[in-house]
């Protein structure tokens, strides 16, 4: 259950079932809601004395009211701030009279938001699809201010949309953000990162049997799941048990960028490297990483013979997209090679698409993703999951979406998140080595789909042990080398790098 994730429209599904063959009153789920934001309070500010909940005039608010009565309960100060009033007649209407009958107040917001040990977002749930304007505006820059206190948000930080992880104009930034019933797919994606805090999950309850009626949206990439694809190799293996890459790129002045994806596939285990690179990038590769065979690549008909010997494909990194470039990525696609396409090996195929018949991977950033698909980034920020989905069917592909909380599809739609990364990996060379773990992956014996998923999730792993070395900011992708050789070999992908 931790590792599905849901639409806000399956989610309310769920709500709705839960009621309708469970017996469960709606107003029963709020109030578990409210107990299970009752227990998050209570353990992570044990000291707070005085706890400010704003609230919005949906279920989220009646969440807010039935939490600030257990507040006062308690003995602490709840002071509750209204939005607005909640209609009348529904769950939130009934959660608002209970407040007030266990001699509750509902501040106004003219005189601003008093101070408080804690503030409660309570003020908009899953079903904002609206850019936030107005007073909700208003008010939401108020909790985000400098000096304000942290904020526990119920169920999705208001301002940000639940499929899509996309702020809605602006949204709260909270400390902790305790969802309920099911994951919303979006809070793991996109701006919603920045925004959530530390996310919990609390099922209010409800039997697993229920969720076997609702099939996921999309997943979580499971370590534990994934240990097992790559078994401990015999005491008689050698090196071609393994797979031989061929990485093709380094263009004048980039060979930098296929040297690190080289490197990055001998790292995860790959047993023979080859690089097809400009001349003049050969002596410094062997100089660097004498364990790769350089080769000097003046035309396609120099690439043939590297081709035949390889079992994968590495194609793109500082590749460039002139001549030179264009016809080793022609014949690089004409061997009809097992592939990993990156960097300009992408900005070709969006000039020339094309159906992938061979195990391929994809793996673009935003921008490359919107010339794929002949749109702006702003359509692919729009909603990542359907850009993802429709990148593997037209291309016949499995697609690595690259950014915050990256998205690995493939044609038949399924989709799996990567919860692991960090702002550190926003540094050139990080695709590049993305581009040789998946390869290096699939040179072992991968599917696609596994070697795409595999190396999403070692290559975040790995930026995020990198980080916690010696903090985010300054990470060199060259940093994550030794981290990926110490995940690739560990027995469990739980034990951390």
């Amino acid at each position: 259950m931790s590792s599905c994730l849901y639409t806000t429209a399956q989610t309310h599904a769920l709500d709705r079932q839960a009621i309708a063959s469970l017996g469960i009153p709606g107003y029963v789920l709020m109030q578990r809601a409210a107990a299970a934001a009752w227990r998050v309070l209570r353990t992570r500010w044990p000291q707070a004395r005085c706890i400010v909940v704003v609230c919005g005039s949906g279920n989220n608010g009646g969440d807010g009211y039935l939490l600030a009565a257990m507040i006062r309960e308690a003995g602490l100060d709840a002071v509750v701030c209204a939005l607005a009033k909640p209609a009348d007649g529904g769950d939130a209407a009934r959660a608002c009279t209970a407040w007030l009958a266990a001699g509750g107040t509902i501040a106004g917001m003219d005189a601003g938001l008093p101070s408080a040990d804690v503030c409660v977002d309570a003020i908009f749930g899953t079903g904002l699809t609206r850019s936030v304007d107005g007073a909700a505006r208003v008010l939401i820059e108020r909790i985000n201010a400098d000096g304000y206190p942290p904020v526990l948000a119920l169920d999705v930080p208001s301002g940000i949309d639940a499929d899509t992880g996309n702020a809605l104009g602006i949204a709260i930034h909270a400390a902790a953000t305790i969802t309920f019933v099911a994951h919303k797919r979006g809070l793991f994606t996109g701006a919603a990162l920045d925004h959530r805090g530390d996310l919990l999950l609390d099922t209010l309850g409800l039997p697993e049997t229920l969720y076997k009626h609702f099939p996921a949206d999309a997943g979580l990439l499971d370590l534990c799941r994934m240990a097992a694809w790559l078994p401990q190799r015999p005491r008689d293996a050698h090196k071609g048990n393994f797979g031989h890459v061929l990485a093709v790129g380094g263009d004048h002045g980039m060979g930098g960028a296929i040297r690190l994806a080289g490197e990055a596939a001998l790292r995860v285990g790959s047993g023979l490297v080859s690089v097809a690179t400009r001349a003049d990038n050969v002596s410094a590769i062997n100089a660097a990483r004498p364990e790769l065979m350089a080769h000097a690549i003046v035309d396609a008909a120099a690439l043939a013979p590297l081709l035949d010997r390889a079992s994968v494909v590495a194609l793109g990194p500082g590749l460039g997209q002139g001549d030179w470039s264009h016809a080793l990525w022609q014949s690089a696609l004409a061997a009809a090679k097992p592939l990993v396409v990156d960097a300009d090996g992408l900005n070709l195929l969006a000039k020339a698409p094309r159906q992938f018949a061979a195990e391929t991977v994809l793996t673009p950033h935003p921008g490359e993703a919107a010339r794929l698909l002949g749109c702006d980034t702003v359509d692919v920020a729009r909603d990542r999951f359907a850009a993802a989905r429709t990148l593997a069917s037209r291309y016949g592909a499995v697609i690595v979406l690259k950014g915050a909380g990256s998205l690995v599809a493939r044609p038949d739609g399924a989709v799996e998140v990567c919860p692991w990364g960090n702002p550190g990996m926003a540094s050139a060379g990080m695709g590049d080595v993305l581009t040789g773990v998946i390869a290096g992956l699939l040179a072992q014996g991968l599917t696609a789909w596994r070697a795409a998923r595999l190396g999403v999730a070692v290559h975040a792993q790995a930026g995020d042990a990198a980080a916690a070395e010696s903090g985010e900011a300054g990470i060199l992708a060259g940093d994550l080398f030794n981290h990926l050789h110490k995940l690739r070999n560990a027995r469990s992908f739980d034990d951390r790098a």
